[in-house]
């Protein structure tokens, strides 16, 4: 099922393998529109590395029990030959200009956490040591 031009719902499924549930479909369909937003912007295709998850999946790579990808409201990213840091700062500015919606932002060593959780979250979740 496509979703946007460039995303299709099967990206978003959970890594364990279940298809995102009927009930949380419509949030897939909003973060797929949001990241739509980055894609065009970028010009550049978006890896989603995680999205959904099942609870078990979610207890099995440490996520947090109120996790917004428990919601399907929440992806993992990464631009082929794009750093972290640059990618978290192009969605902060694409959400300061109205383009993307509000939401929880995390950055780490390999990828972007987005959700759209509705509220501003924001961490920064790298090791410090990858970088000497």
């Amino acid at each position: 099922m496509r979703l946007t031009k460039n995303f299709t719902l099967r990206e978003f499924k959970c890594k364990d393998g279940t298809r995102v549930p009927d009930h949380l479909i419509e949030n897939t369909l909003e973060l797929a529109k949001n990241l739509q937003e980055l894609r065009d912007f970028l010009g550049e295709p978006i890896r989603v590395n995680s999205s959904y998850r099942t609870e078990s999946h979610n207890r099995s790579v440490g996520g947090s029990a109120q996790s917004q990808h428990l919601l399907a409201k929440a992806s993992d990213i990464k631009v082929k030959d794009m750093d972290t840091e640059d990618l978290y700062l192009i969605i902060e500015k694409l959400i300061e200009d109205g383009c993307m919606k509000e939401g929880g932002l995390g950055l780490y060593n390999t990828f972007i956490h987005y959700d759209i959780r509705g509220t501003r979250a924001r961490w920064d979740n790298r090791n410090k040591e990858n970088f000497y």
